[in-house]
């Protein structure tokens, strides 16, 4: 995910956590899916020095970028992540669901702006 978001910082600046999310629960993505509707979207967020980004992923692999669906304030608060499997963080117009997984990103990604 870091390789894949890295042509879009500006110059000195580093990502500090790098996780992926995505628009629908995995239930509901197997639903639309299963329709046709195909209308799951993979994010990537990017937490930097400086903001924190939110990227629309090529696929659920989080390998390549489309591109910046939205720009987050460094102070921004992701967390507590909460939920047993997911926790969600409103960007926007959308709700994007983080996997289990990445909870101690959003940990560290919100440890690091109180540390700012």
């Amino acid at each position: 995910m870091r390789k894949a978001v890295a042509g879009f910082l500006r110059p000195g600046e580093t990502v500090h956590v790098v996780f992926g999310a995505m628009t629908y629960s995995v239930a509901r993505a197997a639903v639309t899916d299963e329709l046709g509707i195909r209308g799951n979207r993979y994010r990537i967020f990017a937490v930097t020095t400086s903001r924190i980004l939110v990227f629309d992923a090529v696929d659920p692999t989080w390998k390549g970028v489309w591109g910046v669906v939205a720009e987050l304030p460094r102070s921004t608060r992701l967390g507590p992540p909460a939920g047993f499997l997911w926790h969600v963080i409103p960007v926007g117009k959308e709700k994007l669901r983080i996997h289990r997984r990445f909870f101690n990103d959003i940990r560290a990604a919100d440890a690091m702006s109180t540390e700012d």
